[in-house]
């Protein structure tokens, strides 16, 4: 049932709250009820879009406090970088983040949705206070002076286009850095057109998102909704209609008399639809059927007809139904924060198997991420053998093997490493590139493994290459094979035939991070 119409008794349920029977649009406009929760929301909007604003430009140990740098493959979260090889750490804090969403929406239902997510913030507390500034207030008989000029619309929608262009910087802020962002601002767009399409790009999505598409983000986009069943059970905290208190439904007088009056007129008793004969005035409940509930209701639903996916725990008809109480003189709560089992009588359990053991999961995933986190070492390092032929003989008798070395420096400063060959009598490893690595960099480095030939047993000898930093506080030590020539076939001017099976040989005997 849409905010900008109601349907008559007995028809025919819609497939959705925006769409007609005819498969048309419904655009919903739903109107503003106060109460205590639209002040709370509201409060909570501002501190949040000023949250969404300010985190690009805080820094945590020299780090963007959040940057998820897609080109750079690097994600910082809270000042810790995580970097491509971070795999089992990023798939830590995902597990967490969705096990920890199942736990909070089994408690608190789609609270996430009603109170703090960017969609639902900037489409009620941004986008559709300009709308009503610009074109007046849902069913309001007289129009302000805006919307009767008839400069309104066009106006309005060069509001929605500086906020996106707002948002779309924003957003932007969060990928890509508030210094890169600052240049593209202040550069010509000639100069850099794929940074101008890209915010170029974001804007009209923003556009498209807020103007045209809004609610139904959450109606149609969205799959949080449609995943709720399994979140949710029957204690888990969702906006309710009390049934029992509220139907029949009939429109009634404001109550008179003393503090004893209890009784109640019924003007125009009408059951609701399937709840039986038509009510008395004794019988009759506290739902006096005004709709308000659904014209403020900013996905367009009939919240009395039990809970559905596109409820948004927004409370948007707690307000509403809350003052059409106070007017009447009926105790308010006939729409409420509550459970299904509470609302019917129940006692409301908080400590259930579903919490337990989502709690459980949460806790022991948040040790494991502490844990990898904690023992996250200095310097990541992959071996490689390197292109062409195994391994070379020279005229003295040395058989040398070629690598590739890549470092990873996981810290924020510039270290140097360097290597050397263990285990084997007079093997030497040289590179003539520096092993001097950026913060937070990669530097792949060709190297040159030189064995004396009596070190092979049967074309092969198994070294170890250790890994250290220039302030010792990090070593690693590489097993890794090298070729060589069979003793008995040694011809020493003679080149290795090529091996392809020799590839990536990878392994730790000793790390101390």
């Amino acid at each position: 049932m849409g905010a900008s119409e109601s349907e008559s008794s007995g028809s025919a349920p819609e497939v959705l709250s925006t769409l007609t029977r005819e498969g048309k649009r419904r655009w919903l406009c739903p109107k503003p009820s106060q109460g205590r929760f639209a002040n709370a929301r509201r409060i909570v909007a501002v501190v949040l879009i000023a949250v969404f604003t300010v985190v690009p430009y805080l820094r945590l140990n020299e780090r963007p406090l959040v940057l998820m740098d897609i080109g750079a493959r690097k994600f910082t979260l809270f000042g810790v970088t995580f970097l491509p090889n971070d795999t089992v750490l990023l798939a830590l804090l995902m597990v967490l983040v969705f096990v920890g969403v199942f736990l909070v929406t089994s408690l608190f239902g789609r609270v996430w949705c009603g109170w703090a997510c960017p969609q639902t913030v900037y489409m009620e507390f941004v986008f559709r206070p300009l709308e009503r500034l610009f074109d007046g207030k849902p069913g309001a008989t007289r129009k302000g002076w805006l919307a009767r000029s008839g400069f309104g619309k066009p106006l309005k929608y060069v509001a929605y286009l500086l906020v996106s262009v707002y948002l779309a910087h924003t957003f932007l802020a969060y990928f890509v850095g508030v210094e890169r962002l600052s240049e593209w601002v202040r550069r010509s767009p000639a100069e850099h057109p794929q940074s101008f399409l890209v915010m170029l790009g974001v804007t009209a999505a923003m556009m498209f998102d807020f103007a045209y598409f809004r609610e139904q983000t959450c109606i149609v986009a969205c799959p949080y909704g449609r995943i709720q069943s399994v979140m949710l059970d029957r204690d888990s905290l969702i906006v309710t209609y009390d049934r029992t208190r509220g139907e029949p439904r009939g429109k009634k007088r404001k109550r008179r008399g003393g503090a004893g009056d209890v009784s109640l007129k019924v003007l125009t008793p009408e059951a609701a639809p399937g709840t039986g004969p038509r009510a008395s005035e004794a019988e009759a409940g506290d739902c006096v059927d005004c709709h308000l509930c659904v014209a403020t209701c900013p996905t367009g639903i009939d919240i009395r007809n039990g809970l559905q996916m596109e409820c948004i725990n927004c409370a948007q008809c707690i307000d509403a139904c809350d003052g059409v109480m106070t007017k009447i003189g009926r105790a308010t709560g006939l729409i409420r924060y509550s459970s299904q089992n509470a609302v019917e009588g129940a006692s409301k359990r908080i400590v259930r198997p579903r919490t337990v053991i989502y709690g459980a999961i949460m806790a022991l995933l948040a040790s494991l991420f502490v844990f990898a986190l904690s023992t996250k070492s200095v310097a990541s390092v992959i071996v490689v053998r390197g292109r062409g032929a195994p391994f070379t003989a020279t005229a003295d008798g040395t058989i040398t093997n070629r690598v590739s070395i890549k470092i990873t420096n996981r810290t924020s400063e510039r270290v140097e490493f360097g290597l050397e060959i263990v285990g084997v009598a007079g093997a030497v490893i040289t590179h003539e590139e520096s092993l001097l690595v950026e913060p937070e960099g990669s530097a792949v480095v060709p190297a040159t493994i030189a064995v004396p030939f009596e070190a092979f047993r049967r074309g092969r000898v198994s070294a170890i290459i250790r890994i250290t930093d220039d302030r010792d506080h990090y070593t690693r030590d590489i097993e890794f094979v090298l070729m060589g020539p069979g003793t008995l076939a040694h011809t020493p001017s003679r080149s290795g035939a090529r091996d392809d099976g020799a590839a990536v040989n990878e392994g730790s005997s000793h790390e101390k991070p």
